[in-house]
C-alpha cells in the first residue's frame, strides 16, 4: 500500500472486485464486458477461478477511501480465451529456461472486444497510472514473466505507451452505420459484384425456407437456452477446441438487464435449429458466439452478419463488431479497424526479443492492411 500526503492513494488488489455501483461508476460506460454483472456471472458459473486458468487478480486505487481507478485482472496459467496469442512468446521462454506461467493479464475474459481495461483513466489519468504501477510492482514482486492489456482504448493506450509497455496491434472488421436508409441503402454502395454476391447469399437462405427471430436474453425460454448452449458447443467441437462458457453462464447472462443480450435464432419449418448470440450498448452490437445443428453456410452469414445489420439500422446502433478474424467479412461491408494491447516483460532479454518481434509483426500487418483494400466492396 502507497500513502501520500499529496494525494492520499491507497492501492492494493484483491480476489472479487470492488463494490458494484463503484465499480460501474468509474466509467460512463464500462463495456458490457467488464460490467459487474458480467463479471460476476462468469464468476458464479464458474468459467472464471477455481481451477479455471483465469484466477481473479482486481485491482484498485481509492483516494480517500473514494474508487477512482482499478482493473479487472487475472492470474493466468495458460493463455486461452485471450485473442492476443503469446503461444510464441511462451514457447521462447520456455526454451530459454524461463516460465511463462503464471503471467499476468488485465482483459475481459474471453472476449476480443475493444474496451476500458483502466477504469477511471479518462477521468483520473494520474490514478490510472498509479495502477500500472502497481501491475508492474505485482509482476517484479511475484517473479511473473509478464503483464498485459488486452483490447485497451485510447486513454488506456496514452498511459501505457507513456509507461513504456510494448504496443502490439492487429485488425478486426468492423460494420459502421454511414448515415444508411436501411440495408438496401447499404448494398447501394457496394461495387455491382460484391452487391450481387450478397444478394444472392439473401436470396438462397429465404429460398430454402429458413426465417430469424430476434429475442433478447430475458425472452429465451429454457430450451431455448438449452438450444443456444448447443449450439456453442458445437461450434468448439467442429474445430476440436475446448469451451469456456457453460450453460449457467449463459441463463445468468440471459436474465441481466444490463449489460442486455439477444439471440438471433435461425429457424426453419418453425424449428430452432441455429442462434447467433450478440450483446449490445448504447451504441454498438457485439456478435459474439455462434453454432448450428445443420451446416448450412448461408444461414451463417445470415445470422451473424445480416441480420445484425439490420437490427442496428432498426435500433440506431452506429457500430458492429462481429467478432475476431475473418477477412471474408471484408466483402460484407465490414472494414478493418486497429486493436491494440501493451504488455509488460520482466526478463530484459525476453523484453528485446518480444520488441523485435513485434516491429516485424507490425510491418507484416501493415503490409497485410495495404493488401487487404482489394477486398473492400465499396472501393
Amino acid at each position: 500500500m502507497t500513502n501520500s500526503a499529496a494525494e492520499l492513494i491507497q492501492l492494493s488488489t484483491g480476489a472479487h472486485a470492488p463494490e458494484r455501483s463503484a465499480w460501474q461508476g468509474l466509467e460512463s460506460a464500462t463495456g458490457p464486458f467488464v460490467h459487474w454483472d458480467f463479471l460476476n456471472a462468469l464468476a458464479a458459473a464458474g468459467c472464471t477461478g477455481a481451477n479455471t486458468g483465469w484466477q481473479p487478480e482486481f485491482f484498485e486505487v481509492r483516494r480517500e477511501g473514494a474508487l477512482c481507478a482499478a482493473a479487472p485482472a487475472w492470474l493466468k496459467h495458460h493463455s486461452h480465451g485471450e485473442f492476443v496469442f503469446d503461444w510464441a512468446w511462451a514457447r521462447a521462454a520456455m526454451q530459454a529456461g524461463m516460465p511463462w506461467y503464471p503471467k499476468l493479464l488485465v482483459a475481459a475474459p474471453f472476449t476480443p472486444v475493444t474496451g476500458p481495461r483502466l477504469l477511471g483513466a479518462g477521468r483520473a489519468p494520474v490514478a490510472a497510472e498509479r495502477l500500472v504501477e502497481q501491475l508492474e510492482h505485482c509482476v517484479e514482486q511475484r517473479r511473473l514473466s509478464s503483464a498485459g492489456v488486452n483490447f485497451c482504448t485510447d486513454d488506456d493506450a496514452r498511459i501505457l505507451a507513456d509507461a513504456g509497455w510494448l504496443e502490439r496491434f492487429d485488425w478486426q472488421y468492423h460494420w459502421r452505420d454511414e448515415g444508411y436508409r436501411d440495408f438496401d441503402d447499404f448494398l447501394d454502395r457496394f461495387r455491382r459484384k460484391a452487391r450481387k454476391n450478397l444478394r444472392a447469399e439473401r436470396r438462397k437462405v429465404g429460398e430454402r425456407g429458413w426465417n430469424f427471430v430476434w429475442k433478447t436474453g430475458a425472452e429465451l425460454d429454457e430450451e431455448e437456452i438449452d438450444l443456444v448452449h448447443r449450439c456453442y458447443l458445437s461450434t468448439f467441437q467442429l474445430y476440436g477446441n475446448r469451451p469456456s462458457l457453460n450453460r449457467e453462464f449463459l441463463a445468468a447472462a440471459a436474465a441481466l438487464v444490463e449489460p442486455q443480450m439477444l439471440v438471433c435464432l435461425a429457424c426453419l419449418n418453425d424449428q430452432a435449429l441455429a442462434a447467433a448470440v450478440f450483446w449490445r450498448d448504447r451504441e454498438r452490437l457485439y456478435g459474439r458466439y455462434w453454432g448450428s445443428m445443420v451446416d448450412e453456410r448461408d444461414v451463417h452469414f445470415e445470422a451473424c452478419y445480416y441480420q445484425g445489420i439490420e437490427y442496428c439500422l432498426r435500433h440506431g446502433l452506429e457500430w458492429f463488431e462481429p467478432g475476431a478474424q475473418g477477412e471474408h467479412k471484408i466483402r460484407r461491408g465490414f472494414l478493418p479497424q486497429r486493436t491494440r494491447s501493451f504488455h509488460y516483460i520482466r526478463s530484459p532479454a525476453m523484453r528485446g526479443a518480444i520488441r523485435r518481434y513485434l516491429e516485424a509483426e507490425g510491418e507484416a500487418l501493415m503490409a497485410y492492411r495495404r493488401d487487404l483494400e482489394r477486398l473492400n466492396p465499396f472501393a
